[in-house]
């Protein structure tokens, strides 16, 4: 096995206001890439975005910056002087990729453009992330998470069947992730194009942008047949009311199960599977071999299953389901993932030490490599810790 990484000998100088570049960052520093993480005086914001380890809310024992800043170099500037912005060009000069995320006027603040970011380094590979991108009569705006989600369509298809409960915003960034997937993607192609061409690339990716291509089928039922979709509890969002996928069992959790009608083969499995607990009841007539007659009777068909899952606790079900071949899944809270067997054999999560000696299981890279070296991810630098050694003529802090 190779001891280089995918990215290893690329030089990534990393300027993230927002989850958004933090994960882009993150994605290059998990493959090898040297990521330089500059931060302002006061620490970049997700150092004060909870939780803290043991309740300590300073710059250092943030768990979100933690989680998305393994494996990168911190490196403080005061981009707001003269002389911290003439740093970072300096940086600029000799990188393969620059990452920025946040507002556009951030963005102007640090007295960059296109045009002079190619003159700087015609090699270089910019990638700036804002809310709406730096164009159009939206670019301005200000936006969040929630803002993001709502703008762009995909917040009216997130909730439940019930539609006079306002729809529901997904935890966890998700925007921001999204448009760090495309981000890492776009900058991935500019890399493959620079081999050939020598040159650099300038990408203007709006969060936006990236959440409106990702509305499940809203796009493709509006633009031909002309139909909207509503929002369901648990499913994709449908121009029709489908099958409800979610059902309590005996312990009180949930399991989801994808249960298509009109496949006979599924409803033959199903109707086995109910039996062998002496629960296929009615559903045994012939009536119900017709797909017709059961979509007519789905109704009755839900109910029996309701009481079939009520019968048995949600691992079991999970366990005899997936053995028949059933597309079915145990609904796993954040803290019911760190013990499932499968990512423990995978050795999905990683021990990092991070502050103070504390160590954690962080979530690890979703690929495995068979020709590159795997490492374990180290810890998120501390505020400035790598300055002296990345600028070493500068002080730490500019003012």
């Amino acid at each position: 096995m190779a001891s280089q990484r995918p990215y290893s000998g690329l030089k990534v100088v990393e300027f993230a206001n927002n989850a958004a570049g933090e994960l882009v960052g993150k994605l290059f520093a998990q493959m090898g890439a040297d990521v330089i993480k500059i931060e302002p005086p006061g620490g970049s914001p997700s150092r004060r975005i909870g939780p803290y380890l043991r309740d300590r809310e300073d710059l250092e024992h943030s768990l979100t910056y933690w989680h998305y800043n393994v494996s990168k170099k911190s490196v403080v500037l005061d981009v707001l002087t003269e002389s911290g912005r003439h740093r970072l060009t300096t940086l600029l000069g000799d990188a393969d990729i620059f990452v920025f995320s946040g507002h556009l006027a951030e963005f102007r603040e640090l007295g960059l453009s296109s045009e002079l970011l190619t003159g700087l380094n015609p090699k270089l590979i910019s990638i700036v992330i804002t809310p709406f991108g730096l164009t159009g009569p939206w670019s301005e705006l200000k936006s969040c998470d929630l803002v993001a989600f709502a703008a762009s369509g995909v917040l009216a298809n997130c909730g439940y069947d019930d539609h006079s409960i306002p729809p529901i915003r997904p935890t966890g960034n998700q925007t921001f992730h999204t448009a760090a997937s495309f981000a890492h993607s776009a900058a991935l192609l500019a890399l493959i194009h620079r081999l050939s061409t020598g040159s650099g690339d300038f990408i203007d990716l709006a969060v936006h942008d990236a959440m409106a291509i990702t509305v499940e089928l809203a796009n493709a039922y509006w633009f031909y047949p002309r139909v909207k979709i509503g929002r369901q509890t648990a499913r994709l969002a449908s121009p029709t009311q489908t099958a409800p996928a979610q059902f309590v069992c005996a312990d009180g959790r949930h399991v989801v199960l994808v249960f298509i009608l009109n496949e006979q083969k599924a409803w033959m499995i199903m109707l086995e599977w109910l039996d062998s607990h002496g629960l296929s009841m009615d559903l045994v007539d012939e009536a119900f071999l017709d797909p017709a007659y059961r979509q007519e009777n789905f109704a009755h068909i839900h109910e029996v299953l309701e009481v079939f899952f009520l019968m048995i606790d949600a691992e079991t079900a999970f366990r005899e389901g997936q053995q028949r071949g059933m597309p079915i899944g145990a609904v796993y809270s954040p803290e019911e993932v760190l013990g499932i067997e499968h990512l423990r054999v995978r050795e999905f999560f990683n021990e990092v030490d991070f502050a103070d000696a504390a160590s954690a299981r962080t979530p690890g890279a979703p690929y495995r490599f068979s020709a590159f070296d795997e490492r374990p991810p180290a810890r998120s630098p501390r505020l400035g810790e790598h300055t002296s050694e990345v600028l070493p003529t500068a002080i730490s802090v500019n003012r």
